[in-house]
């Protein structure tokens, strides 16, 4: 099995994502274990001279200023781990955790977490093993994910439960032995280096806008055939039209519609039916753009924060000290989040505006709901409630998370960015939009046949729309089409219509 090698600057949320939902083994760089080894050597210099080090030697919290006697340092690391393993809720999914653990590993491995790199390795045994420690959805606010870290480690110490490689959940302890691997020794800092970063709401967000940029490239795929089935006018995509106003994103977009479209016939003369068409067609570079720039942007974000140290207190090795810091705190990831999610509320208003003409044979000229003719088919008439009903969902879903003074730590911790349900959210509305472009790649699959144009498509687009058919058969009598929408949707999330190179 490939090994995803961690060095604490060269991991991608591509990759990351990969690992993630793949189980590919996990090695470390053994510069980043030096690393870890000599941030640590703080750790106990500032026990041996009384240095007051937020969650070293002080308390956590609102007791931030007690300082630790000799005899709670010995178990401060494994009370830091059971007194805030409070997770609830649905479980998170494995490699949502999975994800999580990575990033907190590829953190690690940067020496400014003080921690041992004992602990490091031990994680890293554990991923390979396919085990994963199971742990709730709920209780991360999004100020480090203190109470859903707190769960999981306590699994890696064998206090909690874990899910191995075949789906079975017992006993994180027993788990481990099973498979030779003896449950987590912690010693001071241990404990808070283990739940005091942000690496499980980094993960998270990584899988979800991976998934988000499949969802995007599928849409970008359903447009293309839309515009075929159609016959759209494709002046507003060409480059030097959209160089009086170059946003990056909306250039990115229309280059991307052009080579799916490469090939066919809707670029010769006299393609078009209209001089301007309704502005779902129209407008398309400029509502993908705006996508495809938040998706960037996303990336962007991610990639510097799985690559950065999110802990508090951090290890300045060269200067030899520990310093209490914020690099904790999210509110980079939600920003870039919401405004990807809110994106994809117009690029789905835009599906369903153009779903709704084809199916209007007075903006179409096709057969009314594209129904065979000479047949008693409603055809796809009733699929454009689902449509609508998915569109409400996402409209509803992409409301931004709200934001108040957090009353947490008798008022200490009074601030909080809601990072991990701006990500539940953005996955709950990419999971909507595969569902919504399942349904344009069946209209406009079905548009095209009607029209006659299926063999003057380029090769991109006649090659979706065998993959469509393979899954769905053209629509000629009225059948139940739910388990089609899923089964494209599902392909969608496969990265399988794409359409054209990655």
């Amino acid at each position: 099995m490939e090994t995803l090698r961690l060095d604490g600057k060269s991991l991608t949320v591509a990759a990351l994502s990969r690992a993630a939902k793949q189980s590919r083994q996990i090695g470390l760089d053994p510069a980043g274990l030096v690393a870890m080894d000599r941030s640590h050597a703080l750790v106990t210099r500032a026990i041996q001279d009384q240095i007051p080090v937020y969650g070293v030697t002080t308390g956590l919290g609102a007791r931030a200023t007690e300082v630790l006697s000799a005899e709670d340092l010995s178990e401060f690391s494994v009370h830091t781990l059971r007194g805030r393993a409070q997770a609830i809720g649905p479980e998170t999914a494995p490699e949502v955790v999975r994800a999580g653990l990575v990033v907190r590993l590829n953190s690690m491995l940067k020496g400014h977490s003080a921690a041992r790199p004992e602990v490091a390795q031990h994680i890293a045994s554990c991923l390979n093993a396919g085990l994963t420690p199971v742990v709730g959805d709920i209780g991360s606010i999004g100020a480090a994910d203190l109470v859903l870290n707190a769960t999981v480690g306590l699994a890696l110490i064998g206090e909690g439960q874990m899910r191995d490689a075949r789906g079975a959940i017992g006993p994180s302890d027993e788990v481990m032995r099973a498979h030779g691997i003896a449950p987590l020794s912690l010693a001071p800092r241990d404990g808070l280096a283990l739940i005091n970063h942000a690496g499980a709401v980094s993960g998270a967000a990584a899988l979800a806008v991976t998934e988000a940029v499949c969802a995007f490239e599928a849409a970008q795929s359903a447009v293309a055939l839309s515009m075929e089935g159609f016959r759209a006018n494709t002046g507003p995509l060409e480059s030097r039209v959209l160089q009086i106003k170059p946003y990056p994103g909306q250039l990115k977009a229309a280059e991307g519609l052009r080579k799916r479209l490469a090939g066919g016939l809707l670029f010769d003369p006299g393609q078009a039916r209209r001089l301007q068409d309704p502005l779902s067609f129209r407008n398309v570079a400029q509502i993908h753009g705006t996508a495809s720039a938040a998706l960037d942007r996303a990336i962007e974000c991610l990639n510097l924060e799985i690559n950065s140290s999110s802990d508090n207190p951090i290890a300045l090795v060269e200067r030899d000290e520990m310093i209490s810091c914020g690099a904790y705190f999210t509110s980079e990831i939600t920003s870039a989040v919401e405004t990807l999610t809110r994106s994809i509320v117009p690029l789905a208003m835009a599906q369903v505006a153009r779903i709704a003409k084809l199916l209007n044979p007075e903006f179409s000229g096709l057969p009314c709901f594209l129904a065979q003719q000479d047949s008693a088919s409603n055809g796809f008439a009733p699929v454009m409630k689902v449509a609508e009903a998915l569109v409400a969902e996402i409209a509803h879903a992409a409301q931004p998370v709200s934001i108040w003074p957090s009353l947490n730590a008798n008022g200490v911790e009074d601030c909080f960015t809601g990072s991990p349900t701006a990500v539940k959210a953005l996955s709950a509305v990419v999971g909507h939009l595969r569902q919504l472009t399942a349904i344009e790649l069946l209209v406009a699959c079905q548009a095209v046949e009607l029209r006659g144009f299926r063999r003057s498509l380029g090769e991109v687009l006649n090659r979706l729309c065998e993959d469509i058919r393979a899954i769905s058969s053209t629509l000629i009598e009225d059948r139940p089409l739910g388990r089609d929408i899923e089964a494209l949707a599902a392909g969608i999330a496969q990265n399988r219509f794409v359409g054209i190179a990655d």
